[in-house]
């Protein structure tokens, strides 16, 4: 499983929550709402959940290995320093970080 698309979709200024982020795998299955967060002097993923009766969340979808889930908190990070770098407007506009076929080309559209 490729993954062929990673869109940060808003910028947060203050707070622990950076970045809302979508992913496209294989260009066929997309995941949305990918939470980047800071935390102990360091950012990572949550992945999307959902509240359950009990207060508790559960995670939708996540990475099942180990390996996978570290190429994919790398590209996403590797997305979300570029965005950060475009010195965009936190928070005020959709930030598309586009990476096709794992090719170093890269077009932010704000």
């Amino acid at each position: 499983m490729e993954i062929t698309d990673v869109r940060i979709r808003k910028l947060f200024s203050g707070g622990p929550m950076k970045a809302i982020v979508s992913v496209t795998f294989d260009g066929e299955f997309a995941v949305h709402d990918i939470k980047i967060i800071s935390a102990a002097d360091r950012c990572f993923i949550v992945m999307p959940s959902k509240k359950g009766a009990d207060g508790s969340n559960r995670d939708i979808c996540h990475p099942i290995v180990s390996s996978f889930r570290e190429e994919l908190e790398a590209r996403v990070m590797d997305a979300y320093r570029i965005a950060v770098e475009t010195d965009a407007e936190a928070g005020d506009k959709d930030i598309d970080i586009i990476e096709q076929d794992n090719s170093s080309e890269i077009d932010v559209n704000g």
